[in-house]
């Protein structure tokens, strides 16, 4: 195997190098490709120190070296990556001893054109744990179990009940079987771009479990993380994924192979983040009309928007 690692780099001094040491350990590792994002501290001159120190190391920046968000910058790395396979890592997360274990074997076979497995979480810090315990815990973000290469992309948008879900930092694809998806990530979703692709890649792709019950990366905690802020409520979180799946309904209604329940669903689910959303600024009037009157209503809706809030 001779797999690409893609990391782009944003505001990561303090991270960036424990990712790239985390990818280098394998042998499997042809190449280390950063995409420096015009980050505001010092996480260039780091990029350029690990890039003069392993040859396997490749930097990147955007032909008018200014900030184009993390997935022009998974594009970027895509385009200039020249292994067999495509594997993603977050610059302040890392990879464990075990992440292409299951990989080597299942890609063997020339049907698997991708693998994914499970996530671990870690804290930098005291604070960060404190802050982002109640979100991730000391859970496994994961599929729960083995299922067929059919069966993905329905149990990603929650149509096989409990499911689960996995991330780019446990996701290989075959290289060559990225022709199947046309534009890889959509620069035009500010957070979620992500989400958005995985969900094409497991229609298109014929993607296979690796290691669900155990770690193979970990995602790093620290008080910075845009995509924690979220988490939390920090950054207002309905618009963004309003974004997201008004772009996957507009995608998949022009998908003659998407059938028309899975539109259907696609559908209601963007149509439910709309509400939530629209019902956000009647949500202190709603207590107010109701706090002597209708207690139980109250505590219904509460718990509504709270629901859908935390939805992928």
């Amino acid at each position: 195997m001779k797999i690409s690692v893609i990391i782009p780099v944003y505001n990561a001094e303090n991270y960036i190098s424990q990712a790239v040491q985390s990818a280098l350990q394998f042998e499997e590792v042809f190449e280390v490709i950063l995409v420096e994002d015009k980050s505001p501290d010092n996480a260039l001159i780091v990029c350029q120190r690990l890039m003069e120190e392993h040859d396997r190391v490749k930097l990147y920046q955007h032909p008018d070296k200014q900030n184009h968000g993390a997935g022009a910058s998974r594009n970027l790395g895509i385009q200039n990556a020249t292994g067999d396979f495509i594997a993603f890592l977050d610059a302040d997360d890392y990879y464990l001893p075990n992440r292409f274990d299951a990989e080597k074997e299942l890609f063997q076979n020339p049907d698997v054109e991708g693998v994914y497995g499970a996530i671990g979480v870690h804290y930098y810090s005291e604070k960060a744990k404190e802050q982002y315990y109640k979100i991730f815990e000391d859970r496994l973000t994961t599929v729960y179990k083995k299922h067929n290469p059919q069966d993905v992309f329905p149990g990603l948008l929650n149509m096989k009940g409990s499911f689960g879900l996995f991330s780019l930092d446990g996701l290989t694809i075959r290289k060559s079987a990225l022709s199947k998806v046309g534009q890889f990530f959509k620069t035009q979703l500010r957070l979620h771009q992500d989400t958005e692709f995985i969900f094409r890649l497991s229609f298109y792709l014929r993607l296979y479990s690796g290691l669900l019950n155990t770690a193979v990366a970990v995602r790093g905690v620290h008080e910075n993380n845009r995509i924690t802020q979220v988490d939390v409520g920090k950054i207002k979180p309905s618009s963004t994924r309003i974004m997201l799946w008004r772009e996957v309904n507009n995608w998949a209604q022009h998908e003659n192979l998407i059938s028309n329940d899975i539109k259907k669903h696609i559908e209601r689910t963007l149509r439910s983040y709309q509400i939530a959303e629209a019902s956000v600024p009647r949500k202190w009037g709603m207590i107010t009309k109701y706090l002597f009157t209708d207690f139980r209503s109250i505590k219904s809706g509460l718990y509504n928007i709270n629901f859908r809030k935390y939805l992928l």
